[in-house]
C-alpha cells in the first residue's frame, strides 16, 4: 500500500520530569516530597533503576540517566548508616545528573536525601505502593511516551472487538463506512488522522489525536461528534491494529480474491498485519462486507478458515474419485405451508 511504503516512525527523544509528574501523579499516587526543583530535568530513556550497587559505593556502571527508585533494600541500608555516611553516600550519588528519584513503598525520605537533593536541584517524590508493583506501572508509562508512532489518514473503528483500519484515497468513503458501522453498533476510535503506536513485539495501538477525538468529518453534511451524538457506548479510545481495509474504486484490471485461500498482509512499523482490498461499486453494502471480514477474522484467529475448509471437502472428493452425484432432497415435497 502507497500509504504504508516509506514509513516515517516518530520516537520522543526525553520527556522532562515536570511532564511525567503531571501525568503520572494521579495514576501512580505519586507526591512531591522535595522542593519543586529541577522539572526542568529529562527523563531520556524508558527503564528505570535501582541504585543499590550504586549507593554501596559501586558507580562504573550507575545508571544514571534513568529514574532512580528508593525501595524498601535501599532505604533499609541507609537506615543503618550514621547520619554523616548517608550524607556521603548520597553526595556521591546526587553528583550525577539524575533526573528524578520515587521512594516506594510509603518509606519516610531521611532529612539527607531531601537537603541534598533540594540543593542539587533533584525532584525527590513518594508513592506508597509497593517497589514491583511501581516499576512495573510507572515502566509501562514510559514505554507507552517512548514507543515509535506513526500517523497515517483513515478510520480505524472496534468491530466485534477487531480493530480495522479503513484506508484509501480521499472521498472514497472512509468516514461514512465508519459512521454506518458505528450505527450498527460498533465503536469508533478515531478518524481523519489516526495514531499508530507500537506496543511491544507485534502488537500495534491504534487511538486518535488529542485535537479530534472522536469528531468526524462527513461530506455534504460537515462535522458532528460521534460521542455527542451516539453517547459512550459508541467510543473508544485506543484498540489494536488487526486488520488493514483498503478500499478502492472497482477496476476491471486489478485482480480481487475471490477464495480467500491466500492471506495478504502489509507491513506496518516493521509488523505484518492481514490487509483486504475491497472493491466498491453501486449497490455493495460495504458495511456489512466489513462486519463479515471481522468475523472471518476471529474465526481464523480461533483456528477455522473456510476457504480451506472448502479446498479440504473439494480435495477429499476428488481423491475418492467419486462418479456418484450427491443425493438430492426434496425439502418441499411435504411442505404444505
Amino acid at each position: 500500500m502507497k500509504q504504508f511504503k516509506n514509513q516515517n516512525l516518530a520516537r520522543k527523544e526525553n520527556i522532562s520530569v515536570e511532564f511525567f509528574y503531571h501525568n503520572a501523579k494521579e495514576r501512580f499516587n505519586l507526591k512531591l516530597l522535595s522542593d519543586q526543583v529541577g522539572f526542568d530535568r529529562l527523563i531520556i530513556e524508558q527503564n528505570l533503576h535501582r541504585p543499590g550497587l550504586a549507593l554501596a559505593g559501586f558507580v562504573e556502571l550507575f545508571s544514571f540517566s534513568r529514574v532512580q527508585v528508593f525501595g524498601n533494600t535501599e532505604m533499609k541500608y541507609l537506615q543503618k548508616l550514621s547520619s554523616k555516611q548517608r550524607a556521603e553516600v548520597l553526595t556521591r550519588l546526587f553528583d550525577f545528573e539524575i533526573p528524578c528519584i520515587i521512594i516506594t513503598d510509603k518509606n519516610k525520605p531521611f532529612p539527607e536525601i531531601l537537603n541534598l537533593a533540594n540543593e542539587k536541584k533533584i525532584p525527590v517524590f513518594g508513592s506508597h505502593y509497593p517497589t514491583t508493583k511501581l516499576i512495573y506501572l510507572v515502566g509501562d508509562f514510559l514505554d507507552d511516551q517512548f514507543a515509535p508512532r506513526m500517523s497515517v489518514h483513515g478510520s480505524f473503528v472496534d468491530v466485534y472487538g477487531v480493530g480495522m483500519l479503513f484506508m484509501g484515497k480521499s472521498g472514497v468513503g472512509k468516514s461514512e463506512v465508519a459512521l454506518d458501522l458505528v450505527e450498527r453498533g460498533h465503536r469508533l476510535v478515531a478518524d481523519d488522522v489516526v495514531i499508530l503506536t507500537k506496543k511491544g513485539e507485534g502488537i500495534l495501538l491504534g487511538s486518535g489525536t488529542d485535537m479530534i477525538k472522536h469528531f468526524m468529518e462527513v461530506r455534504g453534511i460537515g462535522i458532528i461528534d460521534v460521542r455527542s451524538m451516539f453517547g459512550i457506548r459508541a467510543i473508544r479510545f485506543q484498540k489494536r491494529l488487526e486488520v488493514v481495509i483498503e478500499l478502492e474504486i472497482w477496476d476491471d484490471g486489478q485482480e480481487y480474491t475471490r477464495t480467500g485461500l491466500e492471506d495478504s498482509s502489509v507491513d506496518v512499523c516493521g509488523i505484518d498485519i492481514p490487509h483486504v482490498k475491497l472493491p466498491i461499486i453501486p449497490g455493495k453494502n460495504i458495511t456489512v462486507i466489513s462486519e463479515v471480514i471481522a468475523l472471518n477474522y476471529l474465526l481464523k484467529h480461533y483456528g477455522y478458515d473456510p476457504a480451506k475448509v472448502l479446498q479440504k471437502r473439494l480435495l477429499n472428493k476428488i481423491d475418492r474419485n467419486s462418479q456418484n452425484m450427491d443425493r438430492v432432497i426434496d425439502y418441499f415435497e411435504h411442505d404444505f405451508e
